[in-house]
């Protein structure tokens, strides 16, 4: 309830002509303040007219008058700068710590506010606004969006600043394990990260002139070199990756943790691995090629590299497919750019406050088409459109932040909706 009022507050839900102090007198909000996200006072430089007074200071907003006293307030002086008490119900008189009075404000949201508010938070469905979402005018669908894409971006940067704090500000290195949790695509994203930080980047770069030893890093920390295999190419993985396990001293992770259930063959690991292994061997200076190229065109193409001739008839070890080679889709490549270009543009320009690469990260969303999954999907079949990448990285936020947390109160369209129906 208490969070109700601090909305109804800061969003002045409420008819100004019904309110008044539990003494009497009228009150009007000139200014509501700054809601405060720390301790002390709820909204900060607000200012309001009791009676015939304006009033400047902060507001505290409780569910019962009591809570002042329960919390301690009136013994604490950082409260004294309290001007209006605002509660849900008026139980008893509160006092600052020189013993002064605080008019009170009793706060209520009208009867068709709390029933839409009810409505969004109590419905059981993947978008809670879905039947009036398209009722919403586009202009603040699309504003939202934007708040959202940078919001989202922000959360992903701060992701890589603790990469970056746990590999000594290497920038090459976090570049490193966000592709390789990229490549593990959902099902594997976790166990690739762990098989990243069991493998430094450091030892990928040294045996980068040779391919087959770079897929046998990757695929015996994966824990997939382990088996009797008598194909040639499986026991030469299998003495490379021995010898240089025992080099650098490499502890695989546990096998288990990579799974291949229930994927398509192109998703199998090994073909994952198989092609990092050559988008290593053909670009060891990613992170630079990155940084200094300004055509999307280009960036696909760093990952439009084939594995060994191996993989062109095989998916794992177990068995053949049909020859074809195993280059990374444009879709896939996509993928890549979205979850590991982007992200590490935009935290390199925040962190070295550099705007311009925070831009080209933006630009580079809003030239690739929008992702394709459930989430998407079902904003569009609740009539939002949905142009470009950019849209589909705001719109996948607000679902994960928004929605299935039930955070209708704090989402613009939840904001929109509650009053559009009040």
């Amino acid at each position: 309830m208490e969070r109700l009022l601090h909305y109804i507050w800061k969003y002045r839900l409420y008819s100004e002509a019904q309110l008044f102090t539990v003494e009497g007198l009228p009150v009007s909000i000139i200014d509501p303040g700054i809601a405060n996200t720390d301790s002390g006072p709820d909204f900060f430089n607000a200012k309001v007219r009791i009676g015939d007074a304006v009033w400047a200071g902060n507001i505290e907003i409780h569910q019962r008058s009591s809570d002042w006293r329960m919390h301690r307030h009136d013994v604490n002086q950082a409260y004294d700068s309290v001007i209006l008490h605002v509660v849900g119900e008026y139980d008893e008189p509160v006092y600052r710590t020189n013993g002064d009075a605080i008019p009170h404000l009793v706060l209520s949201a009208s009867p068709a506010i709390k029933q839409n508010i009810d409505w969004l938070l109590s419905r059981d469905t993947t978008l809670p606004c879905d039947e009036r979402l398209c009722e919403i005018q586009p202009l603040h669908i699309s504003a939202w969006l934007n708040a959202l894409l940078t919001e989202r971006l922000e959360r992903k940067t701060k992701d890589i600043l603790n990469l970056l704090a746990q590999n000594g500000n290497d920038w090459n290195e976090a570049m490193y394990i966000i592709l390789m949790r990229s490549f593990g695509f959902h099902v594997n994203s976790d166990a690739f990260e762990w098989l990243a930080k069991s493998l430094p980047f450091k030892y990928i770069l040294k045996q980068r002139c040779n391919s087959l030893q770079i897929e046998a890093l990757l695929l015996g920390q994966a824990g997939l070199l382990n088996d009797d295999n008598p194909d040639d190419y499986y026991l030469a993985l299998q003495n490379e990756y021995r010898f240089l396990q025992k080099k650098y001293n490499l502890q695989p992770i546990d096998t288990h943790l990579i799974k291949s259930m229930r994927t398509r063959p192109f998703n199998f690991p090994h073909i994952r691995l198989a092609q990092l292994a050559a988008i290593w061997t053909n670009n060891d200076t990613l992170f630079s090629k990155i940084l200094e190229c300004n055509d999307l065109l280009v960036i696909r193409n760093f990952f439009n590299v084939a594995p060994s001739p191996f993989w062109e008839t095989h998916y794992n070890f177990k068995r053949t497919s049909p020859r074809g080679k195993k280059k990374i889709g444009l879709a896939t490549a996509n993928n890549i750019i979205i979850n590991t270009v982007v992200p590490i543009l935009f935290a390199y320009g925040q962190t070295k406050n550099l705007p311009d690469f925070k831009s080209r990260a933006i630009e580079f969303l809003e030239s690739i088409p929008p992702e394709s999954n459930n989430i998407i999907r079902a904003f569009a079949d609740a009539g939002v459109k949905v142009n470009n990448s950019a849209d589909s990285q705001a719109l996948i936020q607000l679902k994960r932040e928004y929605c299935e947390q039930k955070k209708c109160l704090y989402c613009r369209i939840g904001f929109r909706i509650i009053k559009r129906f009040s």
